[in-house]
């Protein structure tokens, strides 16, 4: 059995050298749920995942770490996924139930319910009340099994890092500093079709767009980088 600070090593390795797999997850899964949840949100999950999946592997040469931490990572937002459904729904559920016994409240007083009415009303005191009242207004209205699917294709298989690829021919500074100069949405685009290995569909629903319109967009900021590399170059 290896000591345990080479273990922990391994693992430190492991950890440092999968962050690209767990953002490029993240927005895999954020170009489909984006109304659900942040996209850090999903990588401070993912990153947990991955730390866990670093800790617990064994090489028995089934399978690489890249696959197995694939299946753990998104595991991990698909979990917390289903428990935000089901915390939204719950809240969903309450925020109804209050607004009919409010209505109903009211409409015998005459005029605006106190806190104090309502929690006798629910039968809760008034600092329970108070305090589901706000956990139901900070509820999202979209619900998340409209835009969440076990069934969905949304991970690409890992491959090299684009930019690690242009590192190696001297050019990540210079295409780093053309990008720096593209308006948002256009570096934006180019970060998720080329960084995160996002499909033009995908950016779209990201963006909100259509993806001829990414597509669009995508051309007209490359061909800006080449000028500025053809500049570059010379």
């Amino acid at each position: 059995m290896p000591p345990l600070r080479a273990v922990n090593r391994d693992a430190d390795a492991l950890i440092a050298s999968h962050h690209g797999l767990v953002r490029k997850l993240a927005w895999h899964v954020h170009s489909r749920v984006s109304s659900a949840i942040d996209v850090e949100d999903l990588i401070q999950i993912g990153t947990i995942s991955l730390i866990e999946a670093a800790r617990g592997f064994e090489d028995r040469g089934e399978a690489s770490f890249a696959t197995y931490a694939t299946l753990r990572v998104r595991g991990g937002m698909i979990d917390a996924l289903r428990r935000s459904a089901t915390m939204a729904r719950s809240a969903i559920r309450r925020r109804r139930e209050f607004g009919a016994a409010r209505a109903a409240l009211e409409g015998g007083l005459g005029r605006a319910a106190t806190d104090a009415e309502m929690a006798e009303r629910l039968e809760l005191t008034v600092e329970a009340y108070r305090a589901a009242a706000e956990t139901t207004h900070a509820a999202r209205h979209e619900s998340i099994d409209e835009v969440y699917s076990d069934h969905s294709e949304w991970f690409a298989d890992s491959g090299p890092d684009a930019f690690d690829t242009l590192a190696q021919l001297g050019l990540r500074s210079a295409v780093s500093a053309a990008i720096a100069d593209l308006p948002p949405r256009e570096a934006l685009v180019l970060q998720l079709y080329y960084v995160e290995e996002l499909n033009l569909e995908e950016i779209g629903a990201t963006l909100r767009v259509g993806a001829a319109r990414v597509c669009q967009i995508k051309k007209v900021a490359l061909a800006k980088v080449r000028a500025r590399l053809t500049v570059w170059d010379h």
